[in-house]
């Protein structure tokens, strides 16, 4: 009896042992550091300014990351395989200026309409960009830099000098960005919406799947038959399409659109989804940590000028949260290799 006693004893693992597999997990998350650092900054804004939390100060953190997001999204799934899309902030400024077109055109449009044809509008931007990578076997940091400024020159010969204004689109439009549900301004459930699809479709998928590993291994990858060429092309419609809908919410949030509309906003997508760990090299990384990176930059912005700290600093803020992300991210794959030759070298 006693022997045996002992042996359940011996093979019942200890009772907080899933409780400390837990917060390994935990502490493992490459999200984790960013939402400390998120925490750690609305807590101390708040402390030095309590008017950063009222009700219409949140409604505001929420919508002025509710764009980057869905960028941050759509590019997390291009640098996974090892890609960048430089072009997105024109080809959000090239589909915010023409869902202002069709309003001013058609007036009595549906909402949803607008959406489709704006993502379909995305979709075709980002489909010659896949194109142009895979059929050309260029770098998609040259093709995208170049479609930058050819698609920023097509919104500049189309828009001229003219802007579409708030009053130019149907009241319901611009209440997107008005009207809250739950406390949540309903762009930006329908932002968290995109974030949680994809992100089920990353971990829940063969194709999702298969995007990381392209990143890990381009030629391991295409040796176990993944389709790396459409997989990619693939990857930047879905990027062109989440830039479309991104800018028909920019119409919608924003009182104008022009021919500038979106000039810059590129580099903020980059940093977000790299602050949010997803690793610049490829491979590894996720669409929650792209989102709560974009919530994170956008909530830096909002905190030092609710601080009154100069603008210069907000942006070198930003640029050292991009190098840390790339050095820590570097460190890692540096350990996780190393760690790697190491069980080799016992195993042989």
């Amino acid at each position: 009896m006693s022997s045996a006693l002992d042996h359940k004893n011996a093979t019942t693992p200890a009772p907080d042992a899933g409780a400390r597999g837990a917060v390994a997990s935990l502490l493992r998350m490459r999200e984790l550091p960013v939402l400390i650092a998120l925490a750690l900054l609305v807590l101390v804004t708040y402390l030095i300014n309590p008017l950063f939390l009222t009700a219409q100060g949140v409604k505001d953190l929420l919508l002025n990351a509710t764009i980057i997001m869905i960028l941050a999204v759509g590019q997390t799934l291009l640098i996974i395989t090892r890609n960048i899309d430089l072009s997105v902030g024109s080809m959000l400024g090239l589909v915010a200026f023409g869902t202002g077109s069709l309003f001013s055109a058609m007036p009595d449009v549906p909402i949803i309409a607008v959406f489709v044809i704006g993502m379909a509008f995305g979709a075709l931007l980002g489909a010659v960009n896949g194109a142009l990578v895979t059929l050309a076997k260029v770098p998609a940091l040259v093709i995208t830099l170049g479609t930058l400024y050819v698609y920023r020159g097509l919104n500049n010969a189309w828009a001229g000098g003219k802007q579409y204004f708030a009053g130019d689109r149907p009241e319901e439009f611009g209440a997107l960005s008005v009207n809250t549900f739950l406390g949540f301004p309903v762009i930006t459930l329908l932002a968290i919406v995109v974030v949680i699809a994809v992100a089920i479709y990353m971990s829940g998928t063969r194709p999702g799947r298969d995007l990381y590993a392209i990143g890990s291994d381009p030629d391991a990858a295409t040796a176990f038959g993944i389709k790396v060429s459409k997989r990619v092309f693939l990857a930047f419609l879905a990027n062109g399409a989440l830039a479309g809908l991104a800018g028909v919410l920019y119409a919608s949030r924003f009182n104008s659109v022009g021919a500038t509309t979106g000039t810059g906003m590129e580099l903020t997508v980059v940093a977000a989804a790299v602050v949010g760990g997803v690793a610049i090299f490829g491979g590894s990384g996720s669409v929650t940590g792209a989102a709560l990176g974009a919530v994170l930059l956008t909530t830096i912005t909002s905190s030092l000028t609710a601080l009154r700290v100069d603008k210069f600093w907000q942006q070198a803020i930003v640029g050292v949260l991009i190098l840390t992300a790339i050095i820590i991210d570097r460190v890692a794959s540096l350990r996780t290799a190393k760690k790697l030759r190491i069980s080799e070298a016992r195993n042989v």
